[in-house]
């Protein structure tokens, strides 16, 4: 088991002044089984007239705060005690071929499926069509194991796309980040969604956080000193959800903490929300994870 002190912080500098805002955070940390989140704490610079917690539909911890006093920076920093256990992160034992799964999806009527369903649809940042199922067939050869082509078409996004933070916003759509092959974890991500969807596979989008230093004698992972994305798909044999993190190439591991989760980055924005006044805007976000300890499970 390892333990992770994690702080996220994001500073908005305004070039008016606001005169009051109301705005959604997803910035506290699951808890799930093989990750335990201690506490999380959450600090808002000018203080919240307003400040409650709540669930989202998706089951992510949400807080909302109000301000009505006028400022022109506003600072949200996030500040969590996590634990992680790979023993009790699961990887599916046993896994059909992509056909047979596929067809398991679309058919089965079992009320676990109907739930997952809504994460083989488009959604605002994931696109399905002819041009994405054909350029993601080339990893899935026929009779091929399901999660073995999965794997492939992860690591093929990181080794053939390059990671370009001025290339993207957002709003960019997949079909430009395939074309252009650059991009960064959201782009990535959604890319990925797009693909596996596109095949009719059910994938959710993952925002979470990684190991800020790196294991002695491996490399700095990518995305690693702000808030990271990755993807999830469904096993329905096992039923189990996987993670890959396709701007590393990996299957998620004990350095992935997990934020929350969605159909894309809509629906996990760390931060969102509206405001009156302030003209123009400057962001910084920083993000720190360090490994507080490690026990070795008996």
């Amino acid at each position: 088991m390892i333990e992770f002190h994690v702080t996220h912080k994001t500073v908005y500098e305004y070039s008016e002044l606001v005169s009051h805002c109301h705005n959604e955070a997803r910035i506290s940390i699951r808890s799930l089984p093989g990750q335990k989140c201690f506490t999380t704490a959450i600090y808002v610079t000018p203080r919240p007239v307003m400040f409650q917690e709540r669930v989202d539909y998706f089951g992510n911890r949400v807080a909302y705060f109000a301000i009505e006093e006028p400022h022109s920076v506003l600072e949200v920093e996030a500040i969590s005690r996590v634990e992680i256990d790979l023993n009790h992160r699961p990887y599916p034992i046993e896994s059909r071929s992509w056909e047979e799964t596929a067809n398991l999806l679309e058919h089965d009527p079992g009320e676990e499926l109907a739930l997952v369903r809504q994460f083989m649809v488009p959604s605002p940042h994931v696109e399905i069509s002819h041009e994405l199922r054909q350029y993601a067939l080339q990893f899935f050869p026929p009779g091929s194991n399901f999660l073995d082509c999965v794997n492939n078409l992860n690591r093929s996004i990181f080794e053939t796309f390059e990671y370009d933070p001025k290339f993207s916003t957002i709003s960019t759509p997949v079909h430009e980040v395939l074309h252009a092959r650059r991009g960064v974890c959201q782009d990535f991500s959604h890319l990925a969604l797009s693909l596996l969807r596109s095949l009719g596979f059910a994938g959710r989008y993952v925002s979470g956080y990684l190991e800020t230093l790196p294991p002695p004698g491996q490399p700095k992972l990518q995305g690693a000193d702000a808030s990271h994305a990755w993807f999830s798909i469904y096993e329905p044999i096992s039923n189990l959800w996987v993670d890959f993190d396709p701007t590393n190439g990996v299957r998620c591991g004990e350095t992935h903490i997990i934020a929350a989760w969605g159909r894309d980055y809509s629906d996990v924005s760390p931060i969102r929300g509206v405001l009156f006044g302030g003209g123009a805007h400057k962001i910084h976000v920083g993000v720190d994870v360090t490994r507080l300890a490690q026990t070795n499970n008996v």
